[in-house]
Parts: C-alpha cells; sequence; structure tokens
C-alpha cells in the first residue's frame, strides 16, 4: 500500500496531542471545580466528556466540507451542543442523585466540555470555531492564539509535531499542573485546619 494511501486511512483518528491536551483540561477542572462527590466516575467522564466535540473529525473520511454545519469545529463545537450534551448526561448520570447534586453535574459538564471549543478558538489554524451554531456558520478565533495547531496524519510525526507538544505543555499543561498542584495544597491545608 502506498504512503499516500496509508495516511488517509489514519488521518481521521491521528490527533494525539490534541486529544491529551483536552483530556488534561478536563482532569483538571475535575479536581478543581467545587463539588461534593468527586468520586472515580465523576472524574473519568470529566476527563473524557473534552474530546466529545472532536468526533466531528469523522466528516474528513467522509468528505464532510470543513466549512459546512458538520464540519470540523462546526456545530459540535457549539455552545448549545455543548449545554444539551450537558444536561442529557447530568440528567442521567445517577437516576438516584438529587436535583441540586444533577445541576451541580450540568454545570461541571457543561465547563468540561465547552473548554474544547475555547482550546481551540486559541489555535493559530483552521477555519476558527462555530460557536453560534446552527444560528450562525460562522467560525471565530480569539485573538490571541499562541496554542501551535496539530497538523493530521502522518506529518504529526515531524518537528512541526513537537512544536505542537512543546506549545501545549507550555499554554495548557503547565498552567493546568500548576491549577491542581495549588488545589491540592489548599484543600490539604484546609483539611488539616478542619481536623483541629
Amino acid at each position: 500500500m502506498e504512503l499516500d494511501n496509508i495516511e488517509k486511512l489514519i488521518q481521521p483518528i491521528n490527533i494525539m496531542a490534541t486529544l491529551f491536551t483536552h483530556c488534561f483540561v478536563g482532569f483538571t477542572l475535575a479536581q478543581v471545580l467545587p463539588i461534593q462527590n468527586r468520586d472515580k466516575k465523576f472524574v473519568t467522564t470529566m476527563t473524557l466528556l473534552p474530546i466529545i466535540p472532536d468526533l466531528d473529525y469523522i466528516g474528513f473520511a467522509l468528505k464532510v466540507p470543513y466549512e459546512s454545519f458538520w464540519g470540523h469545529r462546526g456545530f459540535t463545537h457549539s455552545i448549545l451542543f455543548c449545554l444539551f450534551l450537558a444536561l442529557f448526561l447530568s440528567f442521567f448520570f445517577d437516576q438516584l442523585q438529587s436535583f441540586k447534586t444533577k445541576v451541580s453535574h450540568f454545570i461541571c459538564f457543561y465547563i468540561s466540555l465547552f473548554s474544547h471549543p475555547l482550546l481551540d478558538a486559541f489555535t493559530n489554524g483552521g477555519l476558527g470555531v462555530a460557536f453560534y451554531s446552527p444560528y450562525s456558520l460562522y467560525r471565530y478565533f480569539f485573538p490571541y492564539h499562541p496554542i501551535q495547531v496539530s497538523p493530521m496524519g502522518l506529518s504529526f510525526f515531524s518537528e512541526r509535531g513537537v512544536m505542537v507538544l512543546l506549545s501545549e505543555s507550555y499554554w495548557v499543561a503547565l498552567p493546568c499542573l500548576i491549577l491542581v498542584v495549588c488545589n491540592h495544597l489548599v484543600r490539604k491545608k484546609y483539611a488539616k485546619n478542619s481536623a483541629l
């Protein structure tokens, strides 16, 4: 099989840096957001939620136009999609939970989901993010976009791919790590003071 054909086969799934970075943000949010029951199920859900918007990446393999409603960074990256999915998940997450807990989960799930399009709007490539889809297909970037956009396919394993990892580590992973450590230290100190 020719190299070009191999690249086309793996292109829809080869977005490692972006997936790992989005998951790291979700994990960080699971640690720092104020919520009563921070069990393994909650942390796992929060960690995986930020990758869901990128399911639209399948559209590249299906020849869906990038700029269309179902194109990459289209509807699945919108405010409305994140709201509906967070609402759906919070309702079915645990049927025995109180209404107050469901509201807490909804807020957390929404923040975790919406972290994805927010981060994408800080990248320096692509067509931007359709925040207001389906009402508007216009794509947005933030005025400042320091995060290197991830190359697709085999081109990820290149010097540019390394630059993407370094960029995401500096702008996303490092601040997340600092947040998690600081949050842990504050909680530890609070628990110690409460025990006195």
